[in-house]
């Protein structure tokens, strides 16, 4: 049984957690608050990431660091990346730990072909340089043979603990479909264009995988993730499972799209954008055949998914349910 510190208390930082107890695993999960997601076989830690000095302390006795954080501000990755990154990356170095980073498509930048681990990375924007810069750093201290890294790249995820204006698919999708709505308003894309989603706990399978096996380290890794699909299909496919109409899913009007934009972190997206606007597809068959993975089957995600989204209405309209007996 070896120890893994989890860093980051989100919907990934608590799957990473689950997956790696599943597999006998020692786990502490670390925050800034110390949230408590009351996991068995968890241990909680509340501690800022930006402190190399503490970080290092609480990363002594850790066989791996799961680098599962994000800085608070989505439009200033600029100014608070960077520190996080370089406090991470040292104390990977001084305790020897295997440093997994959880990271994004955005480094790839525009794409006009499926995505591999070979893709090359030509970012566009500013959060993909940072994602980019990221993991440059990380392979180079792996080659010098200071730390053992690797790293693994989601696309736009979705599942259980990733709620509205977390997940795109279930703040402009799922959530306008469960609720019924005759119109799913999407900010941005086109929501007949193939896109590739990544289920929430496939990310955290995969992390626990990676903090493991040594032939993980000094590469990146896709999760595995179901085939593509547009938003008006995934639109369709909660009607199925819910068995209620689809909405129509379209853009916002250019009006409304225009005066969205005094917001920073709606200019924020403007980087992103062309990973809605047409085919945007993740290839994860390394992964898969390197270590015997699959994605989750797209029905039973999207079910499981619809499920969590309902669960907190149905205790709000039946206060009894979860109740002491």
């Amino acid at each position: 049984m070896s120890h893994h510190l989890v860093l980051g208390a989100g919907g990934i930082g608590r799957a990473t957690a689950i997956a790696l107890v599943r597999r006998g695993h020692r786990v502490t999960l670390a925050s800034r608050r110390g949230t408590d997601p009351a996991i068995p076989g968890t241990a909680v830690l509340a501690l800022d990431a930006y402190d190399a000095a503490a970080l290092t302390a609480a990363a002594r006795d850790a066989d791996a660091i799961v680098n599962a954080v994000n800085p608070a501000s989505y439009v200033h990755w600029d100014r608070d990346w960077p520190p996080l990154a370089a406090s991470i990356l040292t104390a990977a170095e001084r305790t020897g730990a295997v440093l997994v980073t959880v990271s994004n498509l955005y480094a790839y930048g525009r794409v006009s072909a499926p995505m591999t681990e070979e893709t090359p990375l030509r970012p566009n924007g500013i959060k993909g340089e940072m994602r980019a810069r990221m993991w440059r750093d990380a392979l180079a201290a792996h080659s010098a043979g200071r730390i053992r890294a690797t790293e693994l790249r989601a696309s736009d995820y979705f599942g259980p603990e990733a709620g509205t204006g977390i997940s795109y698919l279930q703040t402009y999708v799922v959530g306008p479909a469960l609720a019924g709505k005759r119109i799913a308003r999407i900010p941005m894309g086109d929501p007949h264009a193939p896109h590739s989603w990544t289920y929430l706990p496939d990310i955290g399978e995969l992390a626990a995988v990676l903090s493991t096996d040594e032939r993980a380290w000094g590469q990146a890794w896709h999760v595995p993730t179901a085939q593509p699909r547009s938003m008006a299909q995934v639109a369709a496919d909660v009607a199925v499972i819910t068995g209620q109409p689809a909405p129509v899913v379209k853009r916002l009007p250019a009006a409304l799209l225009l005066a969205a934009r005094v917001s920073p972190l709606v200019r924020g997206l403007d980087e992103t954008k062309h990973q809605f606007k047409g085919p945007f597809v993740l290839d994860s068959a390394l992964a898969q055949s390197t270590f015997g993975l699959t994605s989750t089957n797209w029905e039973d995600a999207l079910a499981a998914t619809i499920r969590w989204s309902v669960e907190p209405r149905q205790r709000a309209a039946r206060p009894d349910i979860g109740a002491a007996a």
